[in-house]
């Protein structure tokens, strides 16, 4: 691109419609297409799904894969950052239990932000990645009642495994948690650069507020039910449905379209085809567990919504977006509670949000970083008065 050239025109339609469309800025990190959906540093996302977490905060931050040491080499040093500066379990017992867990994480990112904050965008980015399996396994164990004898932190697991480990659940399938865990994070961490959590983080950043600041009013961002929150409606819709019979499915579809209520799972602003990372979760739950009921469901529900919703010739894309299957597989494996899954989503995104923001403000515009964030708006319904 050429300083000159024209990118896009801006015209009164554009106005109050949320910046859709409207460029802003460039992104290093990912980005979307309508057929093969999200790439992460160009790789579409269908040829990462094997690679583990760590390797793909090393993608993300680097730009590149790394190789066998490099990929050692991250491992270490997410390890040896791993430590919460503080008491962590003392302030979330103060908190109100039924505060939502996304309110829970933002108040957690916070104050980890205030017990230390370096001041060096990627120093604070890698250690809150470090320390988010500990965060997540702390907020459920302190919410459940479960806030004694909680496993020491052991760094020399793997981020999902430290997550797990601290979880401690009995009778679960610790290696079918981990295994649906490790996707949902590598499927979730990047999404382009003008998502509302990623925007708002980012836009929070430009103030030179702290990354654990920016990283909170992310969270909170995502933590809306028309963002990060669908992955718990999802499942709760998936509840409701009770069935997998096909006749009764479409019967339910159709009764919701009727009433006028969203039909979770389907549908996405720029893909127009199945979104690849609703394939990866498909294929992998056609694996570990066929049988189960809710994975029976959203079967049923991927041949059904989009030949209903199909009708209406005003939808685009009526096929499966990644919300669908990530709850049914979840609730699988022992994290029966849907309120939580948007944290994961948090999780999963502090990596991307997080490469994100250190590109904004140390690499663009020749490491001056991107200006304050301050979009222009026109006054309406206003004229100049005085006070008589």
């Amino acid at each position: 691109m050429s300083d000159e050239e024209v990118l896009f025109e801006v015209t009164n339609s554009h106005l109050n419609t949320g910046l859709r469309g409207v460029p802003v800025g460039t992104c290093r990190t990912s980005f979307v297409t309508p057929t093969e959906g999200v790439h992460y540093c160009g790789y579409p996302i269908k040829e990462l799904t094997n690679f583990s977490p760590e390797d793909i905060v090393y993608l993300l931050f680097n730009k590149e894969l790394p190789n066998p040491q490099q990929s050692m080499e991250i491992r270490a040093d997410l390890a040896r950052r791993a430590e919460i500066p503080g008491d962590l379990v003392a302030v979330f017992r103060t908190l109100p239990k039924y505060g939502h867990p996304m309110d829970w994480l933002s108040v957690a990112i916070h104050t980890i932000g205030m017990w230390e904050t370096t001041g060096d965008w990627k120093e604070d980015a890698m250690n809150l990645i470090a320390r988010m399996p500990r965060i997540m396994g702390l907020m459920y164990r302190v919410r459940e009642g479960r806030d004694e004898d909680i496993p020491a932190d052991d760094t020399s697991l793997s981020m999902v495994q430290r997550f797990v480990s601290t979880l401690d659940l009995d009778e679960i399938d610790n290696d079918k948690m981990e295994r649906v865990i490790a996707t949902y994070l590598v499927l979730h961490m990047d999404h382009g650069g003008g998502n509302l959590s990623t925007f708002t983080g980012k836009a929070i950043a430009s103030s030179k507020a702290t990354m654990y600041s920016a990283m909170a009013g992310a969270m909170n961002a995502l933590s809306g039910p028309l963002h990060g929150r669908a992955n718990q409606s999802c499942l709760e819709f998936v509840l409701k449905i009770g069935t997998s019979d096909p006749v009764e499915v479409e019967r339910f579809v159709r009764g919701e379209l009727a009433e006028k209520r969203p039909i979770f799972g389907f549908g996405h602003a720029v893909l127009r085809s199945e979104d690849p990372r609703a394939t990866v979760q498909f294929a992998l739950g056609e694996e570990i567990c066929p049988d189960d009921e809710n994975f029976k469901i959203i079967r049923t529900l991927r041949e059904v919504a989009p030949r209903v919703l199909a009708e209406n010739p005003n939808i685009s894309n009526p096929n499966a977006n990644v919300d669908i299957a990530s709850g049914a597989l979840l609730h699988h494996v022992g994290l029966e509670d849907p309120t939580y899954y948007t944290t994961f989503f948090g999780w999963a995104r502090v990596m991307g949000i997080g490469a994100q923001i250190v590109d904004e403000r140390t690499v663009f515009r020749g490491g001056k970083g991107t200006p304050l964030y301050r979009p222009k708006y026109y006054a309406e319904q206003q004229t100049l008065r005085h006070i008589k």
